[in-house]
């Protein structure tokens, strides 16, 4: 299917959401997700290991009890595939299966499923990241270097670790032979992976895109690399350690797991009678260029990559009806774009209902994003703005609108999704209800 044209020219089309899955600290699917969001119920856990005990962290978002096996991976899936590359698939699995773009395969193997009839392959493009990637596999297969020679290092050590090999699996495993990316912007980088998608096909690139981000950040590595950063809280209780915006917020907790999207341009989606449950209409992205870990503390640059996303869009700031914040409880983050999205509508003080996922699972890195645009896109189709886990105290240097109750029957023209990311990346999704 060729991009519509006028005089040589390609036409922006409009994209929609067709399928999503997650797998989160909230359980696995993304109603599991969806369920903890709606009544604000914390699921960050007690954190027990040496390597955690030195460091003093005491919580994280944990994946617990997870097997494979049954969530459609073989045993030697199970074995060879670093974590994150198994989030992403079962993340990935339940967004294909609700976009109705795969059918079960017709012979037996690694690969279940096949592109339903009628779905072009080329066509099919691939975005999917991961911020730190494989992180267990690095730790091990380093120590067995120091220990025992350079010759133990697995030969499947460096295709296991990187972060591309999620995109890479996913691709293989439903036959898409379109574009295949993998995007690394830290903590943006599942916002980043959907906005790359929204581009491919509002311009043309490709007709579907699989999109999202996958982390296995509770790692002992990971850990201690961000305690010694002073970016981990240190609170005992996993009910008050992440309070994104609240006065008493202590640093991030580390959360794992996947989000995955389908998005498709409308034509598409209409031409096969799928559901869709959300359009994709702006995408904005900046750099504060300011330093490699704290953001430009006037929250310019957030708002400038949330004030380029409504201009895509063809909103103003005074239509967005709530902010899926970055949010991580920590200090400079959540003070900074607080102040950004003040700036964005010209105000001291937004009124405007403000909310982060992340006082619920933590803060899962580069799977943020993704998973956070699936709580923005259930919150328009359910005109619902979930509550703030965690949040109790409000802080003056951080003058929003923090739910601590869900607000209902809260119909919305738009709302914006935001992460940021070690580096100075800003991205800003922004979300509009289907209208047809």
């Amino acid at each position: 299917m060729s991009a519509n044209t006028c005089e040589g020219a390609v036409m922006p089309r409009r994209v929609v959401i067709t399928g999503m899955g997650a797998i989160s600290p909230a359980g696995v699917g993304v109603k599991a997700l969806w369920d903890a969001a709606v009544e604000g119920a914390c699921t960050i856990s007690p954190l027990e290991n040496e390597v955690a005990e030195a460091v003093n962290v005491n919580v994280a978002g944990q994946i617990r009890g997870f097997e494979p096996t049954e969530h459609g991976l073989t045993k030697k899936q199970g074995r060879r595939w670093e974590r994150f590359v198994q989030y992403a698939v079962v993340a990935a699995d339940e967004a294909m299966r609700q976009a109705g773009l795969v059918v079960p395969a017709e012979a037996e193997g690694d690969t279940p499923w096949q592109l339903a009839p009628g779905v072009e392959a080329e066509r099919f493009a691939t975005v999917f990241g991961s911020g730190i990637g494989g992180m267990d596999i690095f730790t091990s297969e380093a120590v067995k270097m120091h220990e025992k020679g350079g010759k133990r290092v697995s030969p499947l050590f460096i295709p296991t670790m990187i972060g591309n090999i999620a995109a890479g699996e996913l691709a293989i495993r439903y036959g898409l032979q379109g574009e295949c990316t993998n995007c690394v912007v830290a903590c943006a980088t599942g916002t980043q992976c959907v906005g790359d998608a929204f581009r491919l096909i509002r311009f043309g690139l490709a007709d579907r895109v699989l999109c999202g981000g996958a982390e296995e950040s509770v790692s002992d590595i990971s850990i201690a690399g961000f305690a010694n950063l002073g970016a981990l809280t240190h609170e005992e209780d996993p009910m008050r350690a992440s309070r994104p915006f609240d006065v008493n917020r202590s640093g991030f907790v580390a959360g794992e797991g996947a989000g995955a999207l389908v998005l498709e341009s409308l034509e598409s989606a209409l031409e096969r009678g799928a559901d869709i449950l959300a359009e994709v209409v702006g995408f904005g992205t900046s750099c504060d260029a300011h330093h490699i870990t704290a953001p430009e503390p006037s929250g310019e640059g957030v708002a400038r990559a949330m004030r380029l996303a409504l201009d895509e869009a063809g909103f103003t700031p005074d239509e967005v009806g709530h902010l899926n914040a970055h949010g991580t409880s920590t200090g400079l983050n959540d003070a900074t774009e607080a102040r950004a999205f003040c700036k964005l509508q010209g105000v001291e003080h937004s009124s405007i209902p403000v909310t982060s996922t992340k006082g619920i699972t933590g803060h899962m890195l580069g799977a943020a994003g993704a998973v956070e645009a699936i709580v923005c896109a259930l919150s328009l189709a359910n005109d619902l703005v979930p509550p703030t886990a965690g949040f109790a105290e409000a802080d003056p240097e951080c003058p929003v609108e923090v739910l601590t109750e869900a607000r209902r029957g809260y119909p919305q023209t738009v709302a914006l999704s935001n992460s940021i990311g070690f580096g100075g990346h800003n991205a800003t999704l922004a979300l509009a209800p289907y209208k047809g």
